[in-house]
């Protein structure tokens, strides 16, 4: 079964493109640089396509005869719109990996478009978001009143891969969001924070606005979100600190210094750093009587199931399990999707 591969030339390209045999799925490898995708679509024995998502006739051209794109060249605030919108014009399945929630809600905007189109688009089909998704879709199902939730994730072991690392710079001196009684709201980075009673350790951890303050909204409809993840204590002065720094954060010269040296470390952790290293998740929901409920998730290291999230998920999109319009991924698949994943295992802390 063939789907388009865009980005395939990045770190979590490259291991989706590696992995793709195991889930019985062929790639069609493209980018922008041929010079850069011609050479790992024969070192695999893939096919390729170059184009630029600026050029809408050539992505177009691109996607014309393609059931699905998974979507993996961030950073997707710049790329995940023209994406997902040549996807509706060609009547093309959108799926991508960003964890960047304006992406999550342009899709959600988009969702009547692509009924329309009678296509599917789903964002946040990796370690964005899918372990905490279905820890959100988890403890909705066993408090079906919840109107909080708190979700919180930390990687042990392991490092951060270049695109990633470039999403980071583009968000330098930045508000944070949180949900409020279903509204985005912005916050402060970093307004609030907390020790997480992770499986494995416990970890202290701050706010930030991750990818769930969108999609675990549509997922459980619960009305005020926030996320979280682990930081060091003494980072976290450093974030409290942003209000008398962060417009010097955002200007070109400090973001092309930090692109500079993003560009000049590694690609992102080797196959050993990954085999070693896990990701934690936690949830906790709150009604309105103060209950509470909560549970840990523990699962394999994040570009790991990323690359085997997201074939996972290609695939039933391939085989027809899919619904049209914007969708999460524990919204259609339920939350014990992140359980298919080898290396997943959940505990419930009430």
């Amino acid at each position: 079964m063939k789907f388009l591969l865009y980005g395939a030339n990045g770190y979590t390209g490259k291991l989706i493109t590696r992995f793709a045999k195991d889930h019985g799925l062929t790639p069609i490898l493209a980018g922008r640089t041929e010079s850069k995708i011609k050479p790992l679509a024969e070192e695999h024995g893939y096919d390729y396509r170059i184009f630029d998502l600026n050029d809408k006739a050539a992505t177009d051209k691109a996607l014309q005869d393609v059931k699905v794109v998974l979507h993996a060249a961030g950073p997707f605030i710049y790329t995940g719109k023209p994406m997902i919108e040549a996807c509706i014009r060609t009547s093309t399945h959108y799926l991508d990996i960003t964890g960047e929630y304006q992406i999550f809600e342009y899709g959600a905007e988009k969702s009547k478009e692509a009924e329309r189109a009678g296509v599917m688009l789903m964002s946040g089909v990796g370690f964005d978001v899918v372990p905490t998704d279905c820890m959100a879709a988890y403890l909705k199902n066993k408090m079906p009143d919840a109107t909080h939730l708190k979700l919180a994730f930390a990687m042990v072991g392991g490092a951060v891969s270049t695109g990633t690392a470039m999403t980071m710079t583009e968000n330098l001196g930045q508000m944070s969001k949180t949900r409020q009684n279903g509204e985005l709201v912005d916050v402060p980075m970093g307004h609030k924070s907390m020790t997480v009673p992770f499986a494995r350790k416990a970890f202290f951890c701050m706010t930030i606005p991750w990818g769930d303050i969108s999609t675990a909204y549509r997922t459980t409809g619960i009305p005020n979100i926030e996320t979280y993840t682990k930081v060091h204590p003494a980072q976290y002065k450093w974030v409290q600190r942003g209000k008398y720094f962060n417009w010097l954060l955002r200007t070109s010269v400090v973001k092309n210094y930090m692109q500079k040296k993003v560009r000049a470390a590694p690609a992102g952790p080797t196959d050993e750093e990954r085999a070693k290293a896990l990701s934690q998740v936690w949830g906790e929901v709150t009604n309105a009587k103060g209950e509470v409920e909560s549970a840990n998730l523990v699962c394999s290291e994040g570009y790991t199931l990323t690359a085997e999230a997201s074939l996972l998920i290609a695939k039933k999109v391939l085989e027809g399990n899919f619904k049209v319009g914007c969708q999460t991924p524990a919204g259609l698949y339920g939350a014990d999707l992140v359980m298919e994943i080898k290396g997943s295992e959940r505990i419930d802390l009430s």
